[in-house]
Protein backbone atom coordinates (compact mmCIF):
# COMPACT_ATOMS: atom_id res chain seq x y z
CA UNK A 1 0.00 0.00 0.00
CA UNK A 2 0.72 3.59 0.76
CA UNK A 3 4.32 2.39 2.48
CA UNK A 4 5.50 0.57 -0.03
CA UNK A 5 4.89 3.48 -2.82
CA UNK A 6 6.65 5.51 -0.03
CA UNK A 7 9.68 3.28 -0.09
CA UNK A 8 9.34 3.02 -4.17
CA UNK A 9 9.61 6.99 -4.58
CA UNK A 10 12.40 6.94 -1.49
CA UNK A 11 14.43 4.47 -3.70
CA UNK A 12 14.12 6.70 -7.05
CA UNK A 13 14.49 9.88 -5.24
CA UNK A 14 17.80 8.52 -3.90
CA UNK A 15 18.85 7.39 -7.63
CA UNK A 16 17.93 10.50 -9.39
CA UNK A 17 19.78 12.63 -6.79
CA UNK A 18 23.10 10.47 -6.76
CA UNK A 19 23.33 12.34 -9.83
CA UNK A 20 24.63 15.11 -8.31
CA UNK A 21 25.02 14.18 -4.08
CA UNK A 22 27.88 12.35 -2.89
CA UNK A 23 26.27 10.59 -0.65
CA UNK A 24 23.13 9.47 -2.41
CA UNK A 25 25.87 8.36 -5.29
CA UNK A 26 27.75 6.46 -2.57
CA UNK A 27 23.95 4.98 -1.15
CA UNK A 28 23.36 3.57 -4.64
CA UNK A 29 26.89 1.92 -5.34
CA UNK A 30 27.29 0.64 -2.27
CA UNK A 31 24.07 -1.17 -3.28
CA UNK A 32 25.69 -2.78 -6.87
CA UNK A 33 26.23 -6.74 -7.00
CA UNK A 34 24.63 -6.54 -3.66
CA UNK A 35 23.07 -9.85 -3.97
CA UNK A 36 25.78 -11.91 -5.14
CA UNK A 37 28.22 -10.25 -3.43
CA UNK A 38 26.61 -10.93 -0.45
CA UNK A 39 26.02 -14.20 -1.53
CA UNK A 40 29.51 -15.16 -1.64
CA UNK A 41 30.75 -13.95 1.26
CA UNK A 42 28.32 -15.89 3.21
CA UNK A 43 28.76 -19.06 1.01
CA UNK A 44 32.31 -19.82 2.81
CA UNK A 45 30.99 -20.72 5.87
CA UNK A 46 28.22 -22.11 7.43
CA UNK A 47 27.91 -21.38 11.11
CA UNK A 48 24.91 -19.47 12.15
CA UNK A 49 24.72 -15.81 11.49
CA UNK A 50 23.12 -13.38 13.74
CA UNK A 51 22.66 -10.17 11.71
CA UNK A 52 22.56 -6.61 13.40
CA UNK A 53 21.11 -3.29 12.03
CA UNK A 54 22.32 -0.02 12.57
CA UNK A 55 20.88 3.43 10.87
CA UNK A 56 24.21 5.04 11.10
CA UNK A 57 26.93 5.48 13.58
CA UNK A 58 25.00 6.78 16.74
CA UNK A 59 23.59 3.48 16.52
CA UNK A 60 27.19 1.23 15.79
CA UNK A 61 27.95 2.84 19.05
CA UNK A 62 25.24 1.40 20.68
CA UNK A 63 25.22 -1.97 19.08
CA UNK A 64 29.02 -2.45 19.31
CA UNK A 65 29.14 -3.71 23.23
CA UNK A 66 26.75 -6.16 22.35
CA UNK A 67 28.45 -7.72 19.27
CA UNK A 68 31.35 -7.90 20.88
CA UNK A 69 30.25 -9.58 23.62
CA UNK A 70 28.46 -11.95 21.83
CA UNK A 71 31.75 -12.23 19.72
CA UNK A 72 33.57 -13.51 23.21
CA UNK A 73 30.88 -15.71 24.87
CA UNK A 74 29.47 -16.86 21.90
CA UNK A 75 31.96 -17.38 18.72
CA UNK A 76 30.10 -20.30 17.19
CA UNK A 77 28.10 -17.36 15.40
CA UNK A 78 28.96 -14.81 12.78
CA UNK A 79 27.72 -11.53 12.87
CA UNK A 80 26.74 -9.91 9.89
CA UNK A 81 26.72 -6.22 10.31
CA UNK A 82 24.32 -3.74 8.06
CA UNK A 83 24.41 0.42 7.54
CA UNK A 84 21.38 2.22 5.63
CA UNK A 85 23.44 5.37 6.03
CA UNK A 86 26.65 5.85 3.96
CA UNK A 87 27.65 7.71 7.03
CA UNK A 88 28.05 4.09 9.01
CA UNK A 89 29.29 2.00 6.32
CA UNK A 90 31.97 4.18 4.98
CA UNK A 91 33.50 4.25 8.63
CA UNK A 92 32.94 1.01 9.71
CA UNK A 93 33.07 -0.85 6.32
CA UNK A 94 36.26 -2.65 7.83
CA UNK A 95 35.26 -2.80 11.70
CA UNK A 96 36.69 -6.39 12.67
CA UNK A 97 33.66 -7.13 15.25
CA UNK A 98 31.31 -8.07 12.55
CA UNK A 99 31.99 -10.91 10.15
CA UNK A 100 30.08 -9.15 7.06
CA UNK A 101 29.36 -5.55 7.13
CA UNK A 102 27.27 -4.34 4.06
CA UNK A 103 24.71 -2.21 3.20
CA UNK A 104 20.77 -2.96 4.18
CA UNK A 105 18.72 -3.47 1.20
CA UNK A 106 15.80 -0.43 -0.04
CA UNK A 107 12.65 -2.34 1.82
CA UNK A 108 11.11 -3.60 -0.50
CA UNK A 109 8.56 -7.08 -0.05
CA UNK A 110 11.06 -8.86 -2.65
CA UNK A 111 14.57 -7.42 -1.26
CA UNK A 112 12.98 -8.23 2.10
CA UNK A 113 12.82 -12.18 0.87
CA UNK A 114 15.57 -12.02 -1.39
CA UNK A 115 17.97 -11.10 1.64
CA UNK A 116 16.55 -13.08 4.05
CA UNK A 117 16.90 -16.16 1.76
CA UNK A 118 20.66 -15.14 1.60
CA UNK A 119 21.37 -14.39 4.92
CA UNK A 120 19.04 -17.08 6.87
CA UNK A 121 19.49 -15.35 10.16
CA UNK A 122 19.32 -17.47 13.72
CA UNK A 123 18.84 -14.12 15.66
CA UNK A 124 18.11 -10.34 14.61
CA UNK A 125 18.99 -7.62 16.31
CA UNK A 126 17.68 -3.79 15.71
CA UNK A 127 19.35 -1.19 16.78
CA UNK A 128 17.47 1.95 18.42
CA UNK A 129 15.17 3.64 15.64
CA UNK A 130 15.00 1.80 11.98
CA UNK A 131 11.19 0.14 11.59
CA UNK A 132 11.23 -0.92 7.98
CA UNK A 133 8.21 -2.95 7.98
CA UNK A 134 8.34 -5.23 4.32
CA UNK A 135 11.30 -6.69 6.46
CA UNK A 136 9.94 -6.52 9.69
CA UNK A 137 6.77 -8.24 8.28
CA UNK A 138 8.78 -11.21 6.40
CA UNK A 139 10.93 -11.90 9.36
CA UNK A 140 7.86 -12.24 11.61
CA UNK A 141 6.43 -14.43 9.06
CA UNK A 142 9.37 -16.74 8.88
CA UNK A 143 9.40 -16.71 12.81
CA UNK A 144 12.70 -15.50 13.19
CA UNK A 145 13.59 -14.23 16.88
CA UNK A 146 13.91 -10.81 16.59
CA UNK A 147 15.13 -7.73 19.06
CA UNK A 148 15.34 -3.97 19.25
CA UNK A 149 17.61 -3.18 21.92
CA UNK A 150 18.35 0.38 23.59
CA UNK A 151 14.87 1.72 21.87
CA UNK A 152 13.73 5.40 23.21
CA UNK A 153 10.10 6.08 22.54
CA UNK A 154 8.51 9.62 23.30
CA UNK A 155 5.16 10.96 22.59
CA UNK A 156 5.41 12.59 19.53
CA UNK A 157 6.49 9.53 17.49
CA UNK A 158 4.20 7.40 14.82
CA UNK A 159 3.58 4.59 16.98
CA UNK A 160 1.15 6.57 19.33
CA UNK A 161 -0.81 8.56 16.17
CA UNK A 162 -4.12 7.36 15.03
CA UNK A 163 -2.39 6.89 11.78
CA UNK A 164 0.62 4.50 13.34
CA UNK A 165 -1.36 1.03 13.16
CA UNK A 166 0.81 -0.61 10.86
CA UNK A 167 3.91 0.80 13.34
CA UNK A 168 2.23 -0.32 16.28
CA UNK A 169 1.79 -4.15 14.80
CA UNK A 170 5.55 -3.81 13.98
CA UNK A 171 6.35 -3.14 17.84
CA UNK A 172 4.03 -5.94 18.59
CA UNK A 173 5.50 -8.63 16.62
CA UNK A 174 9.15 -8.07 18.12
CA UNK A 175 10.54 -11.26 20.00
CA UNK A 176 11.11 -8.47 22.94
CA UNK A 177 12.35 -4.56 23.05
CA UNK A 178 14.71 -3.46 25.21
CA UNK A 179 14.36 -0.16 26.60
CA UNK A 180 17.11 2.89 27.48
CA UNK A 181 14.44 4.55 29.94
CA UNK A 182 11.56 3.30 32.13
CA UNK A 183 9.07 5.97 30.72
CA UNK A 184 9.72 4.63 27.26
CA UNK A 185 8.36 1.26 28.49
CA UNK A 186 5.10 3.00 29.99
CA UNK A 187 4.45 4.48 26.95
CA UNK A 188 4.60 1.22 24.73
CA UNK A 189 2.57 -0.68 27.09
CA UNK A 190 -0.01 1.76 27.27
CA UNK A 191 -0.50 0.64 23.07
CA UNK A 192 0.04 -3.20 24.27
CA UNK A 193 3.24 -3.75 23.80
CA UNK A 194 4.10 -6.06 26.47
CA UNK A 195 7.41 -7.82 25.94
CA UNK A 196 9.77 -5.20 26.99
CA UNK A 197 12.32 -4.69 29.55
CA UNK A 198 14.29 -1.65 30.81
CA UNK A 199 17.96 -2.55 29.82
CA UNK A 200 19.34 1.01 30.28
CA UNK A 201 22.15 2.54 27.82
CA UNK A 202 24.56 -0.12 26.49
CA UNK A 203 27.29 2.89 25.48
CA UNK A 204 27.53 3.07 29.15
CA UNK A 205 29.15 0.03 29.28
CA UNK A 206 31.09 1.26 25.61
CA UNK A 207 32.81 4.44 27.24
CA UNK A 208 33.69 2.21 29.80
CA UNK A 209 35.38 -0.13 28.14
CA UNK A 210 37.55 2.14 25.77
CA UNK A 211 38.34 4.23 29.18
CA UNK A 212 39.98 1.01 30.54
CA UNK A 213 41.68 0.61 27.76
CA UNK A 214 42.47 4.21 26.56
CA UNK A 215 46.23 4.37 25.88
CA UNK A 216 48.90 7.17 26.90
CA UNK A 217 48.53 9.44 24.76
CA UNK A 218 52.70 11.12 25.48
CA UNK A 219 52.37 14.07 23.38
CA UNK A 220 49.06 15.30 25.29
CA UNK A 221 50.69 13.95 28.44
CA UNK A 222 53.84 16.17 27.79
CA UNK A 223 51.31 19.53 27.10
CA UNK A 224 49.44 18.54 30.29
CA UNK A 225 52.36 18.49 32.84
CA UNK A 226 51.08 19.82 36.34
CA UNK A 227 48.74 22.00 34.65
CA UNK A 228 44.90 22.17 34.66
CA UNK A 229 43.64 21.39 30.93
CA UNK A 230 39.82 22.36 29.49
CA UNK A 231 39.37 19.13 27.22
CA UNK A 232 36.56 20.78 24.44
CA UNK A 233 35.63 18.04 22.27
CA UNK A 234 33.36 17.66 19.02
CA UNK A 235 33.73 21.80 18.81
CA UNK A 236 32.49 23.97 16.32
CA UNK A 237 32.18 27.76 15.80
CA UNK A 238 29.22 28.57 17.38
CA UNK A 239 30.50 26.90 20.48
CA UNK A 240 34.17 28.21 20.25
CA UNK A 241 32.64 31.60 19.93
CA UNK A 242 31.35 31.63 23.50
CA UNK A 243 33.78 29.17 24.94
CA UNK A 244 37.33 31.07 23.90
CA UNK A 245 35.71 34.33 25.63
CA UNK A 246 34.88 32.81 28.83
CA UNK A 247 38.40 31.23 29.27
CA UNK A 248 40.63 34.48 28.30
CA UNK A 249 41.53 35.11 31.75
CA UNK A 250 41.93 31.24 32.72
CA UNK A 251 44.54 31.28 29.78
CA UNK A 252 46.68 34.25 32.08
CA UNK A 253 46.20 31.87 35.56
CA UNK A 254 47.90 28.88 34.26
CA UNK A 255 44.68 27.25 32.96
CA UNK A 256 45.24 24.85 29.14
CA UNK A 257 43.09 24.09 26.40
CA UNK A 258 42.99 21.15 24.60
CA UNK A 259 40.88 21.42 21.39
CA UNK A 260 39.48 18.46 19.25
CA UNK A 261 36.72 20.60 16.72
CA UNK A 262 34.23 18.55 14.48
CA UNK A 263 35.39 19.01 11.19
CA UNK A 264 39.44 19.37 10.86
CA UNK A 265 39.85 21.09 7.52
CA UNK A 266 42.77 23.04 7.17
CA UNK A 267 40.40 26.11 7.00
CA UNK A 268 38.83 25.52 10.45
CA UNK A 269 42.22 24.62 12.41
CA UNK A 270 43.19 28.41 10.87
CA UNK A 271 40.20 29.95 12.06
CA UNK A 272 40.30 28.48 15.65
CA UNK A 273 43.85 29.75 15.53
CA UNK A 274 43.17 32.60 14.94
CA UNK A 275 40.31 33.40 17.26
CA UNK A 276 42.37 32.24 19.43
CA UNK A 277 45.49 34.92 18.36
CA UNK A 278 42.52 37.70 18.46
CA UNK A 279 42.16 36.31 22.22
CA UNK A 280 45.73 37.52 23.16
CA UNK A 281 47.36 34.30 23.32
CA UNK A 282 50.80 34.11 21.34
CA UNK A 283 50.51 32.17 18.18
CA UNK A 284 53.69 30.25 19.20
CA UNK A 285 51.52 28.59 22.17
CA UNK A 286 48.84 27.12 19.70
CA UNK A 287 50.19 24.02 18.46
CA UNK A 288 48.65 21.37 16.05
CA UNK A 289 48.93 17.85 17.63
CA UNK A 290 50.65 16.30 13.61
CA UNK A 291 53.20 19.60 13.91
CA UNK A 292 54.48 19.14 17.44
CA UNK A 293 56.91 17.64 19.76
CA UNK A 294 56.74 16.79 23.44
CA UNK A 295 58.58 19.84 24.45
CA UNK A 296 57.02 22.44 22.39
CA UNK A 297 53.96 21.19 23.08
CA UNK A 298 54.78 21.08 27.02
CA UNK A 299 55.80 25.25 26.40
CA UNK A 300 52.28 26.04 24.76
CA UNK A 301 49.15 27.20 25.86
CA UNK A 302 46.65 25.23 23.57
CA UNK A 303 46.91 21.80 21.33
CA UNK A 304 44.38 21.48 18.53
CA UNK A 305 43.49 17.84 18.06
CA UNK A 306 44.15 17.91 13.86
CA UNK A 307 43.12 13.99 13.71
CA UNK A 308 39.95 12.09 14.10
CA UNK A 309 39.89 9.13 16.38
CA UNK A 310 41.66 10.45 19.62
CA UNK A 311 39.25 12.21 21.23
CA UNK A 312 37.88 9.69 23.40
CA UNK A 313 41.69 9.05 24.88
CA UNK A 314 42.02 12.60 25.51
CA UNK A 315 39.49 13.30 27.99
CA UNK A 316 41.82 12.23 31.05
CA UNK A 317 44.12 14.65 30.60
CA UNK A 318 41.13 17.03 31.30
CA UNK A 319 40.09 18.66 34.48
CA UNK A 320 37.00 19.90 32.76
CA UNK A 321 35.04 18.88 29.10
CA UNK A 322 33.25 20.98 27.20
CA UNK A 323 31.21 18.63 24.82
CA UNK A 324 30.12 20.51 21.35
CA UNK A 325 27.14 20.93 19.37
CA UNK A 326 24.72 22.30 21.56
CA UNK A 327 24.63 25.69 20.22
CA UNK A 328 23.86 24.12 16.69
CA UNK A 329 21.86 20.85 16.31
CA UNK A 330 22.61 18.74 18.96
CA UNK A 331 25.35 17.77 21.30
CA UNK A 332 28.00 15.04 20.79
CA UNK A 333 28.87 12.31 22.72
CA UNK A 334 29.08 13.60 26.62
CA UNK A 335 29.59 9.85 27.90
CA UNK A 336 32.94 9.69 26.90
CA UNK A 337 34.29 12.57 29.21
CA UNK A 338 32.02 11.85 32.17
CA UNK A 339 33.62 8.22 32.35
CA UNK A 340 36.71 9.64 33.53
CA UNK A 341 35.15 11.67 36.08
CA UNK A 342 35.47 15.11 35.66
CA UNK A 343 32.28 17.86 34.83
CA UNK A 344 31.00 18.23 31.42
CA UNK A 345 29.63 21.67 29.86
CA UNK A 346 27.79 21.49 26.78
CA UNK A 347 25.16 24.06 24.96
CA UNK A 348 21.43 23.93 25.02
CA UNK A 349 20.46 21.87 22.43
CA UNK A 350 20.58 18.29 24.81
CA UNK A 351 17.10 17.63 25.61
CA UNK A 352 16.91 14.27 23.62
CA UNK A 353 19.38 12.63 25.55
CA UNK A 354 19.02 10.94 28.37
CA UNK A 355 22.19 10.49 29.55
CA UNK A 356 22.80 14.51 29.51
CA UNK A 357 19.39 15.03 31.67
CA UNK A 358 20.84 12.47 33.65
CA UNK A 359 23.97 14.41 33.98
CA UNK A 360 22.93 17.45 34.53
CA UNK A 361 20.34 15.86 37.39
CA UNK A 362 23.04 14.30 39.59
CA UNK A 363 25.26 17.85 39.02
CA UNK A 364 28.28 16.16 37.33
CA UNK A 365 26.98 17.75 34.32
CA UNK A 366 26.09 21.72 33.32
CA UNK A 367 23.74 22.64 30.26
CA UNK A 368 24.72 26.22 29.54
CA UNK A 369 22.02 28.56 26.69
CA UNK A 370 23.75 31.62 26.51
CA UNK A 371 27.71 33.11 26.31
CA UNK A 372 26.77 34.71 30.05
CA UNK A 373 25.81 31.43 31.78
CA UNK A 374 28.87 29.26 29.90
CA UNK A 375 31.10 32.50 31.44
CA UNK A 376 29.67 31.85 35.06
CA UNK A 377 29.69 28.29 34.93
CA UNK A 378 33.00 28.04 33.73
CA UNK A 379 33.79 30.81 36.74
CA UNK A 380 32.78 27.84 39.15
CA UNK A 381 34.45 24.80 37.99
CA UNK A 382 37.79 26.68 36.88
CA UNK A 383 38.26 28.74 39.82
CA UNK A 384 37.28 26.67 42.37
CA UNK A 385 38.91 23.12 42.85
CA UNK A 386 36.73 21.16 45.20
CA UNK A 387 33.40 22.18 42.93
CA UNK A 388 35.23 20.70 40.22
CA UNK A 389 35.89 17.92 41.74
CA UNK A 390 33.05 17.28 43.80
CA UNK A 391 31.43 17.76 40.35
CA UNK A 392 33.63 15.38 38.57
CA UNK A 393 32.93 12.44 40.76
CA UNK A 394 29.45 13.05 40.09
CA UNK A 395 29.73 12.49 36.55
CA UNK A 396 32.06 9.68 37.24
CA UNK A 397 29.54 7.86 39.64
CA UNK A 398 26.57 8.09 37.14
CA UNK A 399 28.65 6.56 34.19
CA UNK A 400 29.35 3.87 36.58
CA UNK A 401 25.87 3.22 38.21
CA UNK A 402 24.57 3.23 34.56
CA UNK A 403 26.72 0.39 33.31
CA UNK A 404 25.41 -3.58 33.04
CA UNK A 405 22.87 -3.17 29.93
CA UNK A 406 25.19 -5.30 27.60
CA UNK A 407 24.69 -8.25 29.88
CA UNK A 408 20.93 -7.81 30.64
CA UNK A 409 19.98 -8.05 27.25
CA UNK A 410 22.77 -11.18 26.54
CA UNK A 411 20.88 -12.95 29.24
CA UNK A 412 17.92 -13.08 27.15
CA UNK A 413 18.78 -14.00 23.75
CA UNK A 414 18.07 -17.07 23.09
CA UNK A 415 22.08 -17.82 22.12
CA UNK A 416 23.72 -21.16 22.60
Amino acid sequence: GLYSFGIFLYGASIRIASLFNSKAKLWVKGRKNFYSDLQKSLAKDSSPVIWFHCASLGEFEQGRPLIEQIRIQYPAYKILLTFFSPSGYEVRKNYSGADFVTYMPLDTKRNAKQFLDIVKPALIVFVKYEFWLNHLEEIHRRKIPHYLISAIFRNDQIFFKSHGGIFRSALKNYSHIFTQDENSKTLVSKIGVTDVSVAGDTRFDRVTEIATSAKEISLAAAFTGNHDVLVAGSTWPSDENFLFPAMKKYFASGWKLIIAPHEISEDRIISIENSLTQLGISPDKIVRFSKTNEPIAAASQVLVIDNIGMLSSLYRYGAVAYIGGGFGKSIHNTLEAAVYGIPVVFGPMYQKFNEALGLIECKGGFGVHSASELSSTLDQLLSDGNFRSDSGKLAGEFVKSNTGATEKIISLLPLQ
